[in-house]
Parts: structure tokens; C-alpha cells; sequence
């Protein structure tokens, strides 16, 4: 593998970043803060206890992911989209560089600020919430296969869309809405049997339990179920982009 160009892309994609930082960083922040002071605030002094962790501390895993999913997405369409968008892409295709080397420069740029911003959070979620974490190893593998993932779905998302308009399309009306349905800021089991089972299609669901299994040791779902679930997705994606780069979908066409 040509460790200098996944360097060069890496470390110009993480530039860009600290270019933007009060987009990419203070507002992700500053809003999470608003959910702390809404939820956890207004909510929580209702809401004693669910599944026998605080309110304010439960929703905590669920925020992290709302924020990090987003954030890894976002970033990562963005990134490939933009080279598409002023035909830089093309210098990139012809170099003499795989697809495994753009892939691993992109997608790790992106996973690496969505891994700072979810850390960020964590450590603002302590100036409002005590909270202790059960199983913080699996915790941070968990928070990276996260932004691995999203990362590789950003960057199909990239590759396929034709506008900026289209590249916030899949975070705003899929991502997000399958946040918020997938148990952030409750435990599946206070639903009603049906919707229950419903949820459970919800691919989201087992990512937001594994991971609020790591802090307090509860979940919606069976730890293992949420291995599986994160693991096929990543595959998935990664399938998928070999599919990209075999065929030029999207890149040459």
C-alpha cells in the first residue's frame, strides 16, 4: 500500500477540517449542549430513572451517536464529492494509486473527526451529567466501528450524489429520523409490543444498544446482535465501494 498517499489525502482532508472548525466542531457541540439542557434538564426532572440509569445519563450514548452518525456522513460525502464537483477527481484516478489507498485517506479523515467530535462530546457531557462507563474499552472500539462505518456510507453517499443539495439528503431525511426512532433518548421496551418488533428493523437500534451497553451494561438488544448488525454494515459498504471503483459508477460516467 502507498502509505504516502493516504498520508497526502488524509492530512489534506484533516486540514480542511481545522479550516472549518467552528462548523465542524462548535456547533455539533454547542447543539448536543441544547439536548443535555432540554432532555436531560426538562425531561429528566420527570423522567426518574429508565432501566435503572438516569435519564440525563442515559440519553447520553444516544446523543454521542446522533452527532458522530451525522457528523461521519457528512463529512465523508463531502470530502469525495467535492474532488467530483471541480473534476480534481479525475488527477486522483489517474495516479498511480488503488481504491483502497482514496478509501483509506477519505474514509480516515472523516472517522477521525467523527471520533474527536463524539469525544468532545463525552467530555461535555461530564460537565453536565455524572456518569460512569462499565466497559470503557468496548466503549472507544465501538465509538470507532461507528465512524468507520458512517464514514463508508458517507463516501457512497459522495460518490452518488449529483448537487450539494443531494449530499444532505440521506443524513437529514434517513440518518436522522433512524437516530431519533432508534432508541437515543428512550429504551425500546417502553414501547407497545407492536411497534416493539417494528423497531427492531431499525438497523440503528443495534448500534445505539451495543453502544449504551458499554456505558451501563443494559440493552435493547444482545451485544453480539449489535456486532453483527455493525459488522455486516461495514462489509456492506465496503462491497459496495470495491463495486464503485470496479465498475466507475458514478466517478467515470
Amino acid at each position: 500500500m502507498n502509505l504516502n498517499a493516504v498520508k497526502t489525502i488524509y492530512v489534506h482532508e484533516m486540514r480542511r477540517f481545522w479550516r472549518t472548525i467552528t462548523q465542524s466542531l462548535v456547533s455539533p457541540v454547542l447543539s448536543t449542549s441544547l439536548y443535555f439542557v432540554v432532555f436531560g434538564a426538562a425531561i429528566g426532572s420527570r423522567i426518574d430513572q429508565v432501566e435503572g440509569v438516569g435519564y440525563g445519563a442515559f440519553i447520553v450514548p444516544g446523543l454521542i451517536m446522533l452527532s458522530v452518525m451525522t457528523q461521519a456522513t457528512s463529512n465523508a460525502s463531502f470530502g469525495i464529492y467535492f474532488p467530483k464537483f471541480t473534476g480534481t477527481i479525475y488527477e486522483l484516478l489517474s495516479a498511480p494509486v488503488s481504491f483502497l489507498e482514496i478509501v483509506a485517506g477519505y474514509v480516515g479523515a472523516a472517522a477521525t473527526k467523527a471520533l474527536f467530535i463524539g469525544i468532545i462530546i463525552l467530555l461535555t457531557a461530564f460537565a453536565f451529567i455524572d456518569i460512569q462507563i462499565a466497559h470503557p474499552l468496548a466503549m472507544i472500539a465501538l465509538l470507532m466501528l461507528t465512524c468507520i462505518s458512517f464514514s463508508l456510507l458517507g463516501f457512497i453517499i459522495g460518490i452518488w450524489a449529483g448537487n450539494f443539495e443531494q449530499l444532505q439528503l440521506i443524513p437529514l431525511l434517513v440518518i436522522t429520523p433512524l437516530v431519533f426512532l432508534g432508541g437515543s433518548f428512550y429504551s425500546i421496551s417502553m414501547l407497545p409490543p407492536v411497534w416493539q418488533t417494528i423497531t427492531l428493523f431499525n438497523p440503528v437500534v443495534y448500534l445505539i444498544s451495543g453502544f449504551r451497553w458499554s456505558f451501563f451494561g443494559v440493552a435493547d438488544v444482545s451485544i453480539g446482535l449489535s456486532l453483527l448488525a455493525i459488522t455486516a454494515f461495514t462489509a456492506a459498504c465496503l462491497g459496495f465501494i470495491w463495486w464503485i471503483f470496479r465498475t466507475g459508477w458514478r466517478i467515470r460516467q
